[in-house]
């Protein structure tokens, strides 16, 4: 679904505590005709409006999202190319721009790590972005009800529990690389097999866990969190795992915030979606949660002012240190980010 800025600029907040100091662990960038089908470019410069729109954003860690790959060469190699990229375009963004947030400061990319090649791959990342690549992510959402999480991707099923995904999987504490987990909220079952199994291998887990709430699940919310609420507490329990805090305004969630006449105030965010913040973090405790944007694909649902404005009224009521965890310094230690 294509971003409907006049949409979006039907809702105008101005932003709350706007000098407070933010890192932005999770973003994409990627070129109209860089890889998968997109309706839209949203490159460092377009990444950066939105980050200096209102709030502080001092840095970002960038999330592979397929695109930029390697044209030519060894296949398994290809998705090098992203790295390439995103350390390229936003070393050029940050010599045309100087002074701005530090774009891409962490980089997480893209291997199959049930590839017997997964060490060469890993290898060739670190090697292209040295200062700045700090982990692997590899999605596995999968559901047998395809329409209900359009327009997101389908991997195989029980990819988590692959022996071959699990001896790529324990290559990542060798090379000192952090894993990003993505999938919907019934296989949060297998991420706590799967965490407890490597428990020298730094885990985050993307968006609560994709709590699915359209199609079969659509109507049932309190059942489905509290099944939510039963996996992620046990979650918690592996001290190696992290929580991301954000990406509920995603269509799969349910909210459908994109249908109506108005896109959401931080108002309506919270008190939409505040029940999943709060749970997640009495689970996990802010230093191992960060808030996350998703952009540019919760841009779809909301503006990036109105979300962060959302996330600052949730922390409210932590102290001085909690809300610093949540908003930089979870994210600066767990992806080791030089800022």
């Amino acid at each position: 679904m294509p971003v409907n800025e006049t949409w979006l600029q039907q809702v105008h907040e101005a932003p709350i505590d706007p000098a407070y100091p933010i890192i932005d662990p999770h973003h994409h960038l990627w070129p109209l005709l860089g890889g998968r089908p997109r309706t839209a470019d949203y490159l460092p410069a377009d990444f950066a409006r939105d980050a200096t729109s209102g709030h502080n954003i001092i840095a970002s860690v960038y999330l592979q999202c397929g695109t930029m790959y390697r044209t030519s060469g060894p296949e398994h190699l290809k998705p090098v190319g992203e790295t390439e990229w995103v350390q390229a375009s936003t070393e050029q963004q940050a010599h045309e721009y100087p002074g701005g947030p530090k774009i891409a400061a962490g980089i997480v990319g893209y291997t199959d790590l049930r590839l017997e090649q997964v060490d060469e791959v890993l290898e060739a990342h670190l090697a292209t972005a040295p200062d700045r690549f700090r982990g692997i992510r590899q999605g596995s959402t999968w559901t047998d009800e395809v329409e209900a999480v359009r327009p997101t991707a389908i991997y195989e099923r029980h990819m988590l529990l692959d022996a071959a995904f699990r001896r790529g999987f324990a290559r990542l504490a060798k090379h000192g690389l952090s894993f990003d987990a993505w999938l919907y909220h019934p296989q949060l079952p297998e991420l706590i097999d799967l965490a407890r199994a490597f428990p020298d291998t730094r885990i985050v887990l993307n968006h609560f866990g994709g709590i699915l709430g359209r199609g079969s699940y659509a109507g049932r919310r309190e059942e489905i969190f509290a099944e939510w609420r039963k996996s992620i507490t046990e979650l918690s329990r592996c001290p190696n795992v992290y929580m991301k805090l954000g990406g509920s305004v995603m269509q799969m969630f349910g909210f459908a915030w994109e249908e109506r006449p108005l896109p959401p105030t931080s108002d309506a965010l919270v008190a939409a979606s505040g029940h999943f913040y709060r749970t997640a973090i009495d689970c996990f405790s802010p230093a191992r949660c960060m808030f996350e944007s998703n952009f540019p694909v919760d841009k779809e649902s909301c503006s990036y002012v109105v979300l962060w404005n959302g996330f600052k009224k949730m922390a409210a009521g932590f102290s001085a240190t909690e809300r610093e965890d949540m908003f930089r310094n979870t994210a600066a230690r767990f992806y080791r980010l030089n800022v």
